[in-house]
């Protein structure tokens, strides 16, 4: 199936899920009975995540351990640097963004709701968040319980000690392993391809599933919140595809075109796992080596959450404003560099940005029965937050690339498995 096919009907069925769900919410006046069809819908979701996540593990191992394997020390070890210096900045300026837009558009001020008990409790785990547990678990204590659990971050620690291996063995390298994993990764994205003809159905079931239990009213409700977010996170995605253009100049626009199918994924579906396989496929095909991209990608996807870091002050601040409590801009600046060492804990933390904002509103006396304002609508801000994430890991995997010379799109596209214009 083609790629602008399948695009197509990825956008049939967004529009027809938000048509269904809309219709039974507002034919069906039982909660219990909306709850069970919304779960129906989510069936479809779930079964094409599920067949996502079993492509990622051994899709990451084998294009990190070959990428390595194909490089040397000395270079692995440069384009780390690159790739997290990239996402530091890329943090610093997602944080700040959410702080200005929330401070410039005031979300929160003129909240008409009824606001919860300040003794209420979300739901949300903030002890999820612990710097000591996340260092600690980074590092797996199997590498085959890191790929039965989809760990992704400890499948990449893994695969660089083995990529690291490989390089520095005294003996004669061995070619045939890494042939093998070469051929395993071709293998991983031929059944992408496969994977991805499901994507309409994941897209259709996450959608209806959402408007079948929150129906299109909630949307007006918080269409000032939800409206000053979206804009927030338009000028990042301007300022993020601006750093690219310094970096790789006009090839950028091409990279777009190239990304539209996961960005569109990551959205509809909010899930970045959702995104991964094919925004892979698609940066190899833009002419980016596996090398590079096989091995910022996961990194990106760990450490470089762009639109879930904005959220995360953009929200803190939007609940201080509700409940009238006035943060001074030392406090904010504050806010700032807490939300910049907390947000790179949030990886594989099932509402990792809730639990961020969880965490850090008792820091500044805000009750923590504020994150129940924002449950409601969180799906349809999870949507943004993660394309803008896919965006943001694409862009720094190029950036990363051109800096190291590595972009080469004639060799890409004589690649038998890039070349069919397939998803």
């Amino acid at each position: 199936m083609k790629t602008n096919k399948i695009t197509l009907w990825v956008l049939i069925a967004l529009v027809l899920g938000i048509t269904v769900g809309y219709f039974c919410h507002a034919n069906i006046t039982d909660a219990k009975q909306l709850k069970d069809v919304a779960g129906y819908f989510s069936i479809l979701t779930d079964v094409f995540l599920r067949l996502i996540k079993m492509i990622i593990a051994p899709l990451v191992m084998s294009t990190l351990v070959h990428g390595i394997a194909s490089s040397d020390s000395r270079s692995v070890g440069r384009v780390g640097l690159k790739a997290m210096a990239w996402f530091l900045c890329a943090s610093l300026v997602s944080l700040f963004l959410g702080l200005f837009f929330a401070n410039l558009l005031q979300p929160g001020v003129g909240y008409n709701l009824p606001l919860p008990d300040v003794t209420a409790t979300s739901g949300v785990k903030a002890s999820a968040l612990n710097l000591k547990d996340f260092i600690t678990h980074m590092f797996p204590t199997s590498f085959f319980d890191a790929m039965s659990k989809n760990e992704v971050l400890q499948v990449v620690v893994f695969s660089v000690f083995f990529g690291v291996g490989i390089i520095t063995y005294k003996g004669e390298k061995p070619t045939f392993l890494i042939k093998g994993l070469e051929e395993l990764s071709n293998i991983m994205l031929r059944i992408t391809n496969i994977v991805m003809m499901f994507a309409p159905l994941g897209v259709f079931g996450a959608v209806a599933s959402t408007v079948t239990t929150e129906g299109l009213g909630v949307l007006t409700v918080y269409a000032k919140f939800m409206g000053s977010f979206y804009l927030a996170l338009l000028t990042l995605w301007i300022l993020m595809i601006s750093g690219g253009y310094a970096f790789v100049g006009r090839k950028i626009f091409a990279l777009l075109k190239m990304i539209r199918m996961p960005l569109m994924l990551g959205f509809a579906t909010a899930s970045s796992e959702a995104a991964y396989p094919q925004l892979l496929e698609q940066l190899e095909r833009f002419g980016i080596k596996e090398k590079i991209s096989g091995f910022v990608l996961p990194l990106g996807y760990s450490f470089n959450l762009d639109g879930s870091i904005m959220y995360t002050s953009f929200a803190a601040l939007f609940i201080s404003q509700v409940f009238h409590v006035n943060l001074t801009l030392t406090q904010q600046i504050t806010m700032l560099l807490i939300l910049l060492v907390t947000s790179k804990g949030i990886a594989g933390v099932p509402r990792a940005s809730l639990v961020v904002v969880a965490a850090v509103l008792p820091m500044f006396n805000l009750p923590d029965a504020g994150i129940l304002l924002i449950l409601g609508i969180d799906h349809f801000l999870d949507m943004g937050r993660t394309a803008t994430n896919v965006l943001g890991n694409a862009i720094a995997t190029t950036v990363v690339a051109g800096s190291e010379g590595e972009i080469d799109r004639e060799a890409a596209m004589q690649n038998p498995v890039l070349a069919e214009d397939r998803v």
